[in-house]
């Protein structure tokens, strides 16, 4: 167990930032990119320890890598390889807990708007006093 613990803090856990997966989150569903050895429960246990919220569901599945043609110089050895497989966890929350992932974004592009037009304004009041002149 205690080696479970050590692979927990090397772990770094960053909920996907896709379409599909924001609508999830309506429903308390986080999709997480994980390791393909890791287990349900220690999923649960990183995600828990990670944002402090309670872990109610964990589901997991398998993304099959996609083929991709290789060859070896110009007429060598012409076949096909595949990718890594993707393991992602689905994760659901309990009621009233949440994980910021689009929030964070958001607050920073309303903050740099309300920058670019204060900074306009200042231009359009400078240009205004130089045409008065």
């Amino acid at each position: 167990m205690a080696e479970d613990n050590t692979n927990i803090k090397l772990q770094i856990l960053e909920p996907r930032a896709t379409e599909k997966s924001y609508l999830e989150q309506t429903n308390r569903i986080y999709v997480f990119p994980v390791k393909r050895t890791m287990g349900k429960q220690e999923i649960a246990r990183m995600v828990e320890k990670e944002f402090n919220v309670t872990v109610t569901d964990v589901r997991t599945m398998i993304r099959k890598g996609k083929k991709t043609k290789f060859s070896k110089g110009k007429h060598a050895y012409p076949g096909i390889t595949h990718r890594q497989d993707k393991k992602f966890a689905y994760v659901r929350l309990k009621k009233g807990d949440y994980i910021r992932v689009f929030d964070e974004q958001e607050e920073d592009n309303k903050t740099s708007a309300k920058e670019a037009k204060a900074e306009k304004k200042a231009k359009a009041d400078k240009n205004a006093g130089k045409e008065k002149k």
